[in-house]
C-alpha cells in the first residue's frame, strides 16, 4: 500500500506506475499522483464531477509525456469487465458497511465530511415484509 501522505514513499515510487485509476470523487490535487506515472503512461479519472483543484501542472504532463483521461461512468459491459479483472487479480476496495437503518446517520456523516471510505449498505439488514 502506498499512502499519498507519506512523502518518502511517494518519492520512492516516482515514475514507477504504468497506470493509475483515480476514483476520488471530490476536488483534489492530482499533481502528486502524476509524478508516480512512468513516461508515456496515463491516469484515468472516473466519476469526477467537479473541477480539479489545482489543475494539473504542465510540467507534470509534458516532461514525462503523461496523460490524464476521464469518464463519468462505464456501461454495463465495461463495469462487468472491470469487476472480472478485479476478481481475477484480487483487487479489492476499502468500504464501510452499514445497516439500512443507519442510512440517515451515514448521510449526516457525509454532510460533515466524516467519511474515510465509501458506504455500502448491507442488504441483509433490510426487513422483510410482515
Amino acid at each position: 500500500m502506498l499512502l499519498s501522505t507519506d512523502a518518502a514513499a511517494m518519492q520512492a515510487h516516482a515514475n514507477s506506475f504504468d497506470f493509475l485509476l483515480n476514483t476520488i470523487p471530490v476536488p483534489h490535487d492530482i499533481n502528486p499522483y502524476l509524478t508516480l506515472l512512468h513516461r508515456d503512461r496515463t491516469m484515468a479519472m472516473v466519476g469526477v464531477l467537479t473541477l480539479l483543484d489545482p489543475p494539473p501542472a504542465g510540467v507534470n504532463l509534458i516532461l514525462g509525456r503523461k496523460s490524464v483521461a476521464g469518464s463519468a461512468i462505464g456501461g454495463m459491459k465495461e463495469t462487468q469487465d472491470m469487476l472480472d479483472f478485479c476478481a481475477e487479480h484480487n483487487i479489492v476496495s476499502d468500504v464501510e458497511i452499514i445497516a439500512i437503518q443507519d442510512v440517515n446517520l451515514a448521510y449526516e456523516r457525509l454532510v460533515k465530511n466524516d467519511v474515510k471510505y465509501r458506504f455500502v449498505i448491507d442488504m441483509a439488514t433490510l426487513k422483510t415484509p410482515g
